[in-house]
């Protein structure tokens, strides 16, 4: 599947967690072959860490916190100039895909 929002795209939780729906973030890493991204300050996760000795380093003990991945489908992109929520269309201009607004017809690759 064509994944249509990329890294550095602001998005919005539009469904899932109910502690995390309508939370905006930026777009850390995308996983296209799992079809799930990874978004800054969303879906938080706490790991805890034993201290571990690898190749003469010592790893800290405590716990971590970190985003863990949720689903394409729980985010909409939010449109940087009508800053509302939006589906993205896409249009080949001279062999170069571009991805526009469905709601105001502004770039998003800018």
């Amino acid at each position: 599947m064509k994944v249509k929002i990329r890294k550095t795209d602001q998005v919005e939780v539009i469904s899932g967690r109910s502690d995390d729906k309508g939370k905006r973030g930026e777009v850390i890493k995308v996983l296209p072959e799992e079809e799930r991204i990874v978004v800054q300050g969303i879906n938080m996760r706490t790991k805890h860490q034993r201290q571990v000795q690898t190749q003469g380093r010592t790893v800290n003990p405590g716990k971590v916190r970190f985003e863990a991945p949720i689903s394409i489908s729980n985010v909409m992109i939010v449109c940087k100039k009508c800053n509302k929520l939006t589906r993205v269309s896409l249009v080949r201009e001279n062999g170069v895909t571009k991805r526009i607004c469905k709601q105001c017809g502004a770039l998003l690759d800018e």
